[in-house]
């Protein structure tokens, strides 16, 4: 199947989807032509789902990135918190930059599934991410009690009250997966944005890339709907917004 075949699949759901290595291409031509620095100056930081998907559909050229340091937990929501963002915030070289990529996952299958995906050896679809899945069940069957998060499953719990505050968006929209996915999205997002507010960064760059991260088949790969491009220039603490210019020609 060729690009333009996979993106049109893609692009019935997330219109401005292109495929994560392009996404990584982008980013790195950014990094090397406007902030004039080489890969090996930044400190990657993801934010995604613990997902195994994730790790076998992650681009080959992010290893050009120092790291990554791993924040995320189930649906990529920032679980290592402040102390995670602090530690490779003290890891990133002088002169360099923090790259940090986060957000919510979700499948796409190649007839245009939401929510599943055809996993690698298996005989049928499964869910994906099925974490928001599960929470999205449990709102449907109104099973989700108001501040309920237990230690035994404190990340899913915290996915579930994510969805529970904002219960009639989602219940009420066309398809409550994809609202789940946005909501969740706009958690991550909020929560990334308090954590680097909170943090000091001993180098010149801060660049945020927030999007929604879709899995599709095994033969098909995964694509990246970016909904943040923004850079922080630690000098003079002045934030650029560069999505539409990502956008562009995508």
């Amino acid at each position: 199947m060729k690009k333009r075949e996979k993106l049109a699949i893609i692009h019935s759901w997330y219109p401005n989807a292109i495929t994560t290595i392009d996404s990584v291409n982008k980013i790195i031509d950014f990094v090397e032509y406007d902030l004039d620095l080489e890969p090996k100056q930044v400190m990657l930081a993801d934010s995604v789902c613990s997902d195994d998907v994730n790790s076998i559909q992650y681009p080959a050229r992010t290893q050009e990135f120092l790291g990554p340091f791993k924040m995320g937990g189930l649906d990529g929501f920032p679980f290592t918190g402040l102390t995670g963002m602090g530690a490779f915030a003290s890891h990133v070289p002088d002169n360099g930059a923090v790259f940090i990529y986060y957000g919510p996952h979700v499948g796409i299958t190649k007839d245009g599934t939401l929510g599943e995906i055809h996993r690698f050896g298996q005989s049928k679809n499964s869910g994906c991410c099925g974490a928001a899945k599960g929470a999205l069940a449990k709102l449907v069957n109104n099973q989700i009690k108001a501040g309920n998060v237990s230690e035994l499953d404190y990340q899913m719990n915290t996915i579930e009250q994510i969805l529970f505050n904002e219960k009639e968006r989602v219940l009420n929209a066309p398809a409550p997966l994809f609202t789940a996915t946005e909501v969740i999205y706009e958690a991550i997002d909020k929560r990334i944005n308090e954590l680097v507010d909170k943090t000091n960064y001993t180098c010149k760059y801060v660049i945020l890339v927030g999007a929604i991260l879709v899995n599709s088949d095994s033969d098909m790969g995964s694509f990246t709907e970016i909904r943040r491009f923004d850079v922080i220039d630690l000098t003079t603490k002045k934030r650029q917004n560069n999505i539409e210019r990502f956008n562009q020609h995508s």
